[in-house]
């Protein structure tokens, strides 16, 4: 059965069972400050377990892209070396909200797997929870228990601890026993030997998990106690790629047409038969599985970076282009060209691929590129640290350096080693990476209180768009303690005219005002998972009052001013540079602007020009906002909206309109774009491959931009005598100045040549070496010139020379290259050693090097302490 087959059935299935067919949500989550990815199917429903939100439908399904690569469940080193871990997977699913429960989700799982799909029961194991002993003091799931025995034998049914067989959303939550249902697909001779019961859940590469069913029942509190939902739900996820390895009966997730595709065409680039050698087979494994990651995660708008979820995506992608480069002998970039096979591939049940191929692309190819210089320059790095090295160990702090500071991935730099006769110290290594974690983690360590409930209230309404003033009541509260924002407070309202950030807009700041006239400030407003928090330091003296709630006005409308300033942008660059352009991000403040977008090259200074004249142009236009609520999304695309790739919209949407432009936005906006007053462009430049960024600015910032400009503009003319031509003025100056700089560079030399004579007669034979450490005054490149020019009369000369220049101190080594190659001095490594008397450092080839620093009252210690390197 095809892959393709293999979902749609079970989607049909589901279908038929009266569930809700609904998309993939994207992978990146927006309002989940819990979770980077989406590493489960329950992840984008997370909201409708907590209470927070109701489902159109009571029962749902899907296959769900997953992303596991960091956090607790965290797959990346296995991937590769065994059949079935991967970093991006699908996660087939079906839900139930407060519907059926055990009975049916037991009863539907078995007539899927063996009368829809085929499967043998007799090859089939499950699990169920076999009660817990500890301070939950849960009891055995005997009612699944009793489920199960209708559908297959007793000892068929397995009982699982608590690590296996309970499953929790994190330390605080909903959660509650599962059962898992095995496959043993191994062959008849080894079934045998060993029986599949005794393997269930020891990581056995052909008795694998392929579905869990998870019963909701308990919620996680705070203080690690358990209580019981007042609603039961169902939450299964089934490894799409597992279920299509027994069907297609095959050993091994790679072996089945999911991979098949890409793995055909790596043994077509790399030249390598995959199946004969394993160290090339993992590296095929790991580059198929990890360029699907990567580019699914561009097509859902989470580009590679050096931060958050975007350094996770680069880490993925350079981990591939290693395993190339180390095993597939590929030292150019070649995983971009595997993209065209995955979007022909899997662009039916996920367009996103097809409609971002060529942005896919090119992100991927300049990433490697990039890495490859980065290899390149780390291999220079690494043997300078080898000619350094005294003995055969290699410093882990050295390695760590290498890894953190240069991105060179530390079992390349062990391999090398290896292949050189040296060690590396391990040990060193992993203490430097545990500091740097536990500097991490202590970073970005907070504790959460549980919700204290106030009243429980369903609908939390949002009123921000018609006022920025309303009376509340506060429905609950919790406290949280960071190591970076110290004891805060998150409030909940019954309705709220705070704006929580989200569509890259900021969120509202303001205050709460009760009727004994206390305040406390709101200092942020977020989302998350649908319920509006607002961030305060204090908690209110008076919790069960009404509460005046009042936004920072001058604030928000200059938010507004800039967010709809985005949407003429979009509109902008779609009309001047092609209807290629689509947004990829933006940052809304209250001072300025940042928009990307998809666009290959430059903008041409012509380009800007067009781009703001085309948004003031719709600012002079008076044009009026046109709002459409919690309308249809099929009805506000079929009427021109744009929808952005990695946002996640639910069937009913909000439309805004100014003039032509019309875009899906729940932000916030000026009621004309007459409010807006003037755009102004202030940068524009490359963020990744095939993403442009522009920064720019409106409203009271122009006026401000336009002031100072003015300012300076005046204070330049005063500093040239209030010339009528500043320009001429200034080119006139730049003339005079390179006349001037030449005329030095002239004496520069000259004097150059007048100290070289002197410096030959100051020369010292040290041991047949002729030796000089002096201080000169001359700038670098006039040392530079007096080293080589002596260096051109001797082949035994060792030269130190300091200068101080601007206040800095400056050393440079000059060694002739017969004495590097038979006294093994390093010009570069004597630089790095007198530095520390300068407080610097600097390095550069075995025959000449420099180096720098901020003390140079050090310079004569270190022209003394050279004199030892040859006595």
């Amino acid at each position: 059965m095809k892959s393709q087959d293999v979902r749609s059935k079970f989607l049909s299935f589901f279908k038929e069972k009266k569930h809700s067919i609904v998309p993939s949500a994207p992978m990146v989550l927006k309002d989940d400050p819990t979770l980077m990815f989406v590493n489960s199917g329950m992840a984008p429903f997370k909201e409708y377990f907590l209470g927070n939100g109701q489902p159109k439908n009571s029962r749902i399904s899907d296959s769900q892209k997953c992303l596991r690569v960091s956090g607790k469940h965290n797959d990346l080193e296995e991937v590769g070396y065994d059949t079935y871990h991967h970093t991006l997977f699908e996660m087939l699913g079906n839900w139930s909200f407060g519907d059926y429960f055990k009975k049916e989700a037991i009863a539907w799982a078995w007539e899927l797997l063996t009368e829809v799909y085929g499967i043998d029961k007799e090859i089939l194991y499950v699990t169920v929870f076999e009660g817990s002993d500890d301070a939950d003091s849960l009891p055995m799931d005997t009612e699944a228990y009793d489920f199960w025995k209708q559908y297959i034998a007793e000892d068929r049914i397995l009982k699982g601890n608590k690590k296996d067989n309970f499953w929790e959303m994190g330390e605080q939550g909903p959660c509650g026993p599962c059962s898992e249902i095995h496959v043993d697909i191994r062959s008849a001779e080894e079934k045998a030997k060993v029986s599949g019961k005794d393997l269930v859940n020891q990581d056995h590469p052909q008795v694998v998990e392929i579905w869990n069913l998870v019963f909701m029942q308990y919620n996680r509190k705070a203080n690690g106690s358990l209580e019981n939902l007042p609603d039961k739900h169902i939450d299964t996820g089934m490894g799409f790629e597992r279920l299509c390895m027994v069907l297609q009966g095959v050993q091994s997730n790679y072996d089945t047409d999911v991979f098949t595709p890409l793995i055909r065409e790596i043994e077509t680039i790399a030249k390598k038969k995959y199946g004969e050698q394993e160290e090339a087979d993992v590296a095929i494994r790991v580059i198929a599985d990890h360029v699907r990651a990567v580019a699914f995660s561009i097509a859902d708008g989470q580009l590679p970076s050096n931060t958050g979820a975007g350094y996770v995506i680069r880490r993925i992608l350079r981990r591939a282009v290693r395993y190339g480069f180390t095993f597939l002998d590929k030292k150019e970039a070649f995983i971009y060209r595997l993209v065209d096979i995955l979007s022909k591939k899997m662009g039916k049940a996920f367009p996103e691929l097809k409609a971002q191929k060529q942005l896919i692309e090119n992100v991927i190819k300049e990433e490697e590129q990039s890495f490859l210089r980065t290899l390149d320059q780390g291999l220079v790095l690494l043997n300078r640290i080898v000619e350094e090295t005294k003995n055969d160990i290699v410093s882990g702090e050295k390695a760590f350096e290498l890894y953190d500071t240069y991105g060179f991935p530390i079992d390349l730099t062990a391999l090398i080693l290896s292949e050189k006769g040296l060690k590396l110290d391990e040990k060193g290594f992993d203490d430097e990476l545990q500091k740097q974690k536990n500097r991490s983690r202590a970073a970005s360590e907070m504790s959460t209180d549980d919700w204290t409930i106030l009243f429980d209230d369903k609908e939390e309404e949002f009123v921000g768009y018609d006022t920025l003033e309303a009376h509340v009541k506060l429905t609950r509260y919790r406290k949280i303690v960071s190591k970076k924002e110290g004891e805060m407070y998150q409030l909940v309202f019954n309705i709220t005219p705070f704006y929580p950030e989200g569509g890259g807009q900021v969120g509202d700041k303001g205050y709460l005002e009760d009727t004994h006239g206390d305040v406390i400030y709101i200092l942020d407003t977020k989302k998350e998972n649908n319920v509006i928090i607002h961030f305060t330091k204090n908690l209110p003296k008076h919790i069960e009052e009404t509460f005046k709630a009042v936004v920072d006005s001058k604030q928000r409308y200059r938010t507004e001013c800039n967010h709809t300033a985005t949407h003429l942008l979009h509109q902008a660059l779609r009309e001047v540079l092609g209807i290629h352009v689509e947004q990829k991000g933006s940052a809304v403040h209250s001072k300025y602007l940042r928009f990307d977008f998809s666009h290959f090259s430059k903008l041409t200074v012509e380009e800007l020009r067009d781009v703001e004249n085309f948004v003031n142009a719709r600012i002079e236009g008076k044009l009026p906002l046109i709002e459409k609520r919690n309308i249809p999304k099929e009805e506000a695309i079929a009427e021109g909206a744009m929808s952005l790739f990695g946002e996640k919209y639910g069937d009913t949407v909000r439309a805004i309109r100014f003039g032509q432009s019309i875009e899906l936005c729940g932000g916030t906006h000026v009621k004309n774009t007459a409010d807006i007053w003037h755009f102004k462009i202030v940068s524009e430049g490359a963020v990744a491959a095939g993403i442009r960024r522009i920064e720019a600015i409106t409203n009271d910032a122009v006026k401000d931009f336009y002031f100072e400009n003015n300012r300076t503009y005046f204070e330049m003319k005063d500093l040239l005598n209030n010339t009528k031509e500043p320009v001429k003025a200034l080119q006139n100056l730049q003339e005079e100045n390179a006349n001037l700089k030449k005329q030095i560079e002239t004496l520069l030399k000259d004097k150059a040549k007048n100290i070289k004579s002197e410096l030959k007669s100051e020369l010292q034979d040290i041991n047949g070496i002729q030796f000089l450490a002096k201080k000169l005054d001359l700038d670098a490149a006039g040392i530079k010139d007096v080293a080589f020019e002596l260096g051109s009369q001797f082949d035994n000369l060792f030269l130190i020379f300091g200068a101080e220049q601007n206040g800095k101190a400056l050393l440079s080594c000059y060694i002739s290259k017969a004495l590097v190659a038979s006294k093994e001095l390093n010009a570069g490594q004597v630089v790095r050693e007198l530095g520390k008397y300068i407080q610097g450092g600097g390095g550069g080839q075995p025959f000449f090097a420099t180096a720098g620093g901020k003390n140079p009252a050090g310079i004569d210690e270190a022209l003394v302490k050279a004199k030892d390197y040859l006595v």
